[in-house]
């Protein structure tokens, strides 16, 4: 079974991705950002070694307390072989703390790629956020740990669950069954036991067969990125607070009052950024899972082509993973017109017919390089949704032009 963030990153350019990289001059930028050492701890070469087995090595151990470990919030469903079971994918992160080398110098190097001083922000008060946003980009990263977790319930009835071990790129993936009944939407949360006082937790939602379900892209969707100029996306990813696109947390409070749909989120972001994408989110909009791609080893300009290269398959693949999930669900997609989310999402329609009922993409047109390709034309949209029928997808500006067009849906 292929596993979530172990799959082969294949940074495919599209035509669409070319026009945005030539039109940011994204090869500039990323030649001149800073080499990063391996990120791999050097003092455990056996732990290299064996994690070419992945959950399968039998000499994986458990985190130690100078080890750091994020639980990533899933989504719990129904096993397609056995309907009655539940069962959910598991994804833990481990990292040596505090373990980056250079950090100085790549704070220093963003700082001034961005023009350190943004307006209102003392210089001090940025440089300290920039370190807190790369210092997963640098930290080592932990093949071969596992990790126990106590799964929901007091702890006198504790359901222990163990994960990993981590394969090679420092993170585990498994999917793991679930017992007793459980009603859809329902929560549970789970606690890491850590050999140190780190508070390390996770949520699962349950999803049954049937209903709604909302997948979403989060960069230039829902947050502005600026995914189109290389220095947006090192200032609004390392700089900056995270501003919701307006209106969009309105729209997506009425579609979960509306239609109550299980959300995912789904982005080409690395899961470096996972606690930052996750504050983001849970602040600003309806809980989900969120589905970020595996960079552990990209350096930081690998991190800028990993928002622009070869988006499509990996955005695919995924929607393929939540079919796998939840097959019967009737699924709406929404995302931009700066990345490739519209053949994303029409390669998937085309693959599963009837699974997605809704398409919206947002048209941006305040990023400036979006002027230079043909990205919002109209030419593009019918291209890439050949084969769909029109009524099923739209695009818009505004997210005010979709409220209608959602009600019509729930009258279907």
């Amino acid at each position: 079974m292929e596993k979530a963030h172990e799959i082969k990153q294949e940074m495919e350019e599209t035509h669409q991705e070319r026009e945005t990289r030539k039109a940011g001059d994204f090869k500039s930028v990323e030649s001149s950002m800073p080499a990063i050492a391996s990120r791999i701890d050097p003092t455990t070469i056996a732990d290299n070694l064996s994690s070419y087995l992945g959950t399968h090595n039998p000499w994986g151990h458990p985190v130690a307390a100078t080890d750091a470990v994020w639980l990533l919030d899933n989504t719990a469903h129904r096993s397609q072989t056995f309907p009655h079971h539940w069962q959910a994918e598991f994804v833990a992160a481990y990292f040596l703390k505090d373990s980056g080398k250079d950090v100085g110098s790549v704070v220093a190097d963003i700082a001034e790629k961005i023009g350190l001083g943004a307006e209102g922000k003392d210089e001090k008060e940025v440089e300290s956020l920039i370190r807190s946003r790369v210092q997963p980009f640098l930290d080592a990263i932990l093949p071969a740990r596992t990790v126990k977790i106590d799964f929901g319930g007091p702890k006198g009835d504790r359901d222990i669950k163990n994960l990993g071990p981590a394969g090679r790129n420092g993170v585990s993936s498994q999917t793991v069954k679930i017992s007793g009944d459980h009603n859809d939407k329902e929560q549970i949360k789970s606690e890491a036991i850590m050999p140190n006082d780190d508070d390390v937790t996770m949520v699962t939602e349950f999803a049954e067969t049937e209903g709604w379900g909302f997948i979403s892209d989060i960069d230039d969707s829902i947050k502005t990125t600026l995914t189109s100029s290389p220095i947006g996306i090192l200032r609004t990813t390392f700089a900056e607070t995270p501003k919701p696109i307006p209106g969009m947390p309105s729209l997506y409070n009425h579609i979960s009052q509306t239609l109550s749909p299980t959300w995912f989120y789904l982005s080409a972001s690395p899961y470096n950024l996972y606690p930052f994408l996750h504050t983001f989110i849970s602040q600003t909009y309806p809980h989900g899972t969120i589905l970020l791609r595996d960079s552990s080893w990209l350096n930081l300009a690998g991190f800028i082509a990993n928002l622009t290269e070869g988006t499509q398959k990996y955005k695919v693949d995924r929607m393929q993973k939540i079919h796998d999930w939840v097959p019967k669900r009737k699924m709406i997609c929404l995302g931009d017109s700066t990345q490739t989310d519209p053949e994303a999402y029409g390669e998937i329609y085309r693959r599963h017919e009837g699974w997605v009922k809704k398409i919206y993409i947002r048209k941006v047109t305040d990023v400036a390089e979006m002027g230079k390709t043909d990205k919002n034309l109209d030419e593009r949209f019918e291209k890439a949704f050949e084969g769909v029928p029109r009524d099923v997808w739209m695009t818009f500006e505004d997210p005010s032009e979709v409220y209608g067009s959602l009600d019509k849906l729930m009258q279907e």
